[in-house]
């Protein structure tokens, strides 16, 4: 869809709403059957300036386990081939496993081969030498001598996330945009025997961990597959809902705290359904380190179709409430 056709829909919704001008965090959202109708859609209503650059992608492939344990066959394909439309100078995929070995999980997965006729690079982040990773000092953080972060991450022109949505029953809680971030963490780096994987599921600031992660990097687009979810177990398997919708935003903290509306919406568990939504530690900590916004009532929902609106309304609703 052309970019003046999002921004007719977008204009259309601030003029009936009685908003001035533009929010400050938006995040879209398509009701759809179609991923490879409307995944393009949802990129160009968020806009990333990607054009000549290289880009860093990052899926959610934890586990070969099916979808929504990990990111739709669909969903990688048709988010791809968006961004290889718009002429970056590159496109790579980094990925790290926490469930068995990456290149394993991604060969089942089907991802290379997917990937690959489109022109783009796949990186196992478990197979780089300690010459690719870079050190993120502890100041500030709850990690006891910091985390290192792919090279190739931090040097990127751009940075595009697609995320599940799930609750996670190891300690996070919930496994959305944030959480995501897990997999582009070194587990061990090479000449070390440091496990930062065992650091964070022992700690008991496992979540506020997982939020400063995110202060290392930023995001140009995320793009959250909730087509379905999970919203008890997780991360690998669970009781599944099929909302039917892809939401996208610039704002991790904001496609969060939407997706946990979302997740409320339907009923979870105690840990994602009680309290207020910017209380829960993952999005407490990452709008304290300025990772996205820092309150609901900047958040706007904005459907790009007229049969997203219920959906959008219901979200905010939430958000509205019990943000």
């Amino acid at each position: 869809m052309p970019t003046l056709r999002v921004r007719e829909i977008y204009n259309e919704f601030f003029t009936k709403t009685g908003y001035p001008g533009l929010p400050l965090t938006e995040v879209f959202v398509v009701k759809t059957t179609n991923r490879a109708r409307e995944i393009p859609l949802v990129f160009e209503a968020v806009g990333p300036d990607i054009s000549g650059k290289a880009v860093a992608l990052k899926a959610n492939y934890n586990s070969a386990d099916p979808f929504p344990a990990r990111t739709h066959l669909e969903t990688l394909r048709a988010l791809a081939a968006t961004i290889m439309d718009r002429e970056p100078d590159s496109l790579t995929l980094l990925e790290r496993s926490g469930m068995g070995s990456t290149r394993d999980v991604l060969q089942r997965c089907r991802v290379e081969e997917t990937l690959s006729p489109l022109g783009a690079e796949v990186i196992a982040l478990d197979e780089l030498p300690v010459l690719g990773w870079s050190h993120i000092p502890p100041e500030g953080t709850h990690w006891r001598t910091g985390l290192f972060l792919p090279k190739r991450l931090l040097s990127s022109g751009a940075v595009i996330q697609t995320c599940c949505l799930k609750t996670h029953r190891f300690g996070g809680h919930f496994t959305l945009s944030l959480k995501n971030s897990v997999g582009l963490l070194a587990k061990t780096v090479p000449g070390s025997a440091h496990n930062f994987m065992q650091e964070l599921h022992s700690s008991p600031f496992q979540r506020q961990m997982i939020a400063e992660i995110n202060r290392a990097y930023l995001v140009d687009m995320v793009l959250m597959d909730a087509m379905e979810g999970f919203v008890t177990g997780g991360p690998e398997d669970g009781e599944r809902i099929s909302p039917g919708l892809l939401i996208g935003s610039r704002d991790r903290v904001a496609i969060d705290a939407a997706g946990v509306a979302l997740l409320r919406s339907y009923g979870s568990t105690p840990e994602v359904m009680n309290g207020r939504i910017f209380s829960l530690d993952q999005i407490a900590r990452a709008a304290e380190l300025g990772v996205g916004c820092t309150d609901p009532q900047e958040i706007e929902l904005i459907p790009l179709t007229s049969e997203s609106k219920s959906a959008a309304k219901r979200i905010a609703k939430i958000l509205r409430e019990e943000g």
